[in-house]
């Protein structure tokens, strides 16, 4: 895949001022991260992990970046995962960063979960959000990380909508739910699966999603009682999408058929009462962090 011209996306989507609150009750004010240390980028492992000047690794949460396992292709070389790691590296390496957090703090490698902004000409430019308008990365989020769902969607949504980066790729479409066959190929895998919900069903235990008739090979997406139980009017909102188009986002796994795991309300998009591809607000950002954590110190800024 070749690369696209991308290097004004930072400057015409993630620069401007925070949106103040709506009273639109269909919108929401943008999410505040909290802040912390300001360190420099003194290497680039791939796509979303860089290696601070103190010897951490931070993975940007929020932004997955593409894998040559994602088409099993040969390790290095597969193009949308180097256009990716370029692009990272181009953002960041050398520069001074400010980390910001909300919930998880590190991964099961120890790795920081961080979303970050380069501090340059008095700026403040969200990564996540260049990375993914510019079809370098694909949102998503871990169960506690999936802070500034929103905004990073929204940016996401742009790239689809224009097909830039690995949007233009087959391996990365969107796919059938009624083409279970095709999803289990996938296993493992993150994708987006589109398709008519069939029926809502509910047990004590958990809410599922079919896509047919037959659960015991259809593809199906289930929500824990603990997630609607923390989100009570996504919760009331299921049952009102029988008989509609929705999109579900996430990892394959094989439950008798394939299925998917929503962990946060991010992960379903009605798809009916609106645009396939709306364009991005501009103000698709976090607010800016302020201050930094106690004793982060950047002695290369010194």
């Amino acid at each position: 895949m070749a690369s696209r011209p991308w290097i004004g996306l930072i400057g015409v989507a993630m620069l401007c001022s925070p949106a103040p609150a709506s009273s639109d009750p269909g919108t929401t004010p943008n999410c505040t991260l909290e802040p912390g240390p300001i360190r420099t980028v003194t290497r680039i492992i791939d796509g979303e992990t860089l290696v601070l000047d103190d010897g951490k690794a931070v993975r940007l949460i929020g932004a997955l970046s593409p894998r040559a396992r994602d088409a099993d292709a040969a390790a290095g070389a597969w193009p949308p995962e180097i256009d990716a790691t370029k692009a990272l590296s181009d953002l960041v390496l050398a520069k001074r960063v400010k980390l910001a957090f909300s919930g998880r703090r590190s991964d099961r490698y120890g790795r920081q979960l961080a979303h970050v902004f380069v501090l340059e000409n008095g700026r403040e430019d969200w990564i996540q959000g260049a990375l993914l308008r510019g079809g370098f990365a694909r949102a998503y989020g871990l169960p506690d990380s999936f802070a500034c769902a929103r905004e990073l969607m929204a940016n996401e949504a742009e790239a689809r909508r224009t097909r830039a980066g690995l949007w233009s790729n087959g391996i990365y479409r969107t796919l059938p739910a009624e083409h279970p066959a095709e999803i289990m190929k996938q296993r493992g895998k993150y994708v987006r699966v589109r398709g008519s919900l069939v029926s809502v069903g509910r047990t004590k235990s958990a809410t599922y999603l079919n896509f047919s008739n037959d659960w015991r090979s259809d593809f199906t997406a289930r929500i824990d009682k603990k997630v609607l139980t923390a989100n009570p009017e996504f919760d009331k909102s299921l049952d009102a999408l029988a008989n509609t188009t929705v999109v579900v986002r996430g990892w394959i796994e094989r439950r008798n058929g394939p299925m998917i795991d929503i962990a946060d309300p991010s992960q379903l998009e009605p798809t009916d009462a609106q645009p396939a591809e709306p364009a991005a607000p501009k103000e698709a950002r976090p607010a800016p962090p302020e201050g930094v954590e106690p004793s982060a110190v950047n002695l290369k800024s010194l």
